[in-house]
């Protein structure tokens, strides 16, 4: 039967991550596809699930080389916060690509019938098989492989919801702080394609390099002891109010919306206002790789939203034809805008292996693993 990886967490506070025999799915609905996995990424948005925060130094490998067993424990304030999922064995993967084995009656999902595709699937596409609405694949252009097609959800269509949310907001310029990832580096390709203004945040001068070698306009090394003073700098000359984070937890995105308001309030003629300038800044946190809270100094005004964004809602809000279109525009860009590389590949016996598992949870930029389940 075919196998699928499952995150367990415990009573007694233990992850258990094991392989489970499913059987082969069937398409449930006339719009849904079965799909033959060949490979999936390991995305920071599937670590939540996957590992919920145990302690990997910790972890044990137990069972038999067909069927190892992983474990390793929660800390105290993981478990606190895993509490709902306690005992549920779940699915981990939310997007890969492979080929249509089955496809229900629709015209949809017949048209998909053994052709290559990527899907989003929302969990499960850590194992050799799984069903997804016919609505939720992107055909991969003719002879792309499957290691191509991996990454061409999450990354691509969260970057290209960013720039839809910009001119819906009534933007005309963005930051966005984690600038050297391999989603910040599609950012940066298609800012640079579109003619859009970008201000890119990144962690250490490597990283500072890298981007500009691709063409980055503005790129802001947070580790400089000026990191501030040049990001007010670079945002009272873009005229940028809008930021996206990733980071989360911290005081990042709070210095992001101060650097916005002193950048106001060097125009010319600005009077004081014991409420700030009254221009609106927007910032949206879209992931939590920093722990803790975040951080919001005083001194930005009360002109500011600070919301949450996720690439789901996004997709659920826009209309059809919209999302059709920027699913045609990956596809049409596969190998070059939203390229996706990788630093390392393994299988889906590979990724419970405890060293193996701890290298793949690494967070940093050119540290993409790609896991691979069948050939494509």
């Amino acid at each position: 039967m075919p196998l699928q990886l499952r995150s367990l967490i415990r009573p007694d506070g233990q992850l258990e991550l094991s392989l489970v025999e499913m059987p082969q799915p069937e398409p449930a609905t006339p719009d849904e596809v079965v799909l033959r996995v060949e490979a999936a990424p390991i995305n920071p948005s599937d670590l939540g699930n996957l590992l919920a925060g145990a302690k990997l130094q910790e972890a044990r490998l137990s069972g038999s080389a067909e069927r190892p067993v992983l474990t390793a424990p929660l800390p105290p304030a993981a478990l606190a916060a895993a509490q709902r999922r306690l005992g549920t064995s779940m699915p981990v993967g939310n997007e890969g690509a492979g080929t249509v084995v089955a496809a229900g009656a629709s015209p949809a999902a017949q048209a998909l019938l053994g052709r290559r595709v990527a899907a989003l699937a929302g969990g499960g596409m850590y194992g050799e098989y799984q069903s997804v609405p016919a609505a939720q694949c992107l055909l991969l252009p003719e002879g792309a492989s499957a290691a191509e097609g991996a990454s061409c959800f999450v990354n691509p269509l969260t970057a290209l919801g960013m720039i839809e949310t910009m001119h819906k907001d009534g933007h005309q310029s963005l930051l966005h702080t984690v600038g050297a990832s391999n989603l910040g580096q599609m950012l940066n390709r298609i800012c640079l394609k579109d003619g859009i203004p970008l201000i890119n945040l990144v962690r250490r001068p490597e990283q500072a390099a890298l981007l500009r070698g691709q063409g980055a306009q503005q790129v802001i090394d947070t580790s400089t002891p000026d990191f501030v003073a040049q990001m007010t700098d670079a945002l009272a000359t873009i005229g940028t109010r809008l930021a996206f984070d990733a980071t989360g937890g911290g005081p990042l995105i709070g210095q992001v919306l101060a650097a916005m308001e002193a950048a106001l309030l060097r125009r010319p003629g600005t009077v004081y206002n014991r409420y700030g300038s009254g221009v609106h800044k927007q910032a949206y946190v879209y992931g939590f790789l920093q722990r803790g809270p975040i951080e919001l100094p005083p001194g930005f005004g009360f002109a500011f939203s600070l919301s949450g964004w996720l690439l789901f809602p996004f997709m659920q809000q826009l209309a059809p034809e919209r999302l059709a279109a920027l699913k045609q525009r990956v596809a049409d860009e596969l190998t070059t805008t939203f390229a996706s590389h990788y630093e390392r590949e393994i299988s889906l016996h590979d990724l419970l292996n405890p060293e193996a598992l701890l290298t793949s949870g690494r967070l940093g930029t050119g540290q993409k693993t790609l896991l691979r389940l069948a050939a494509g």
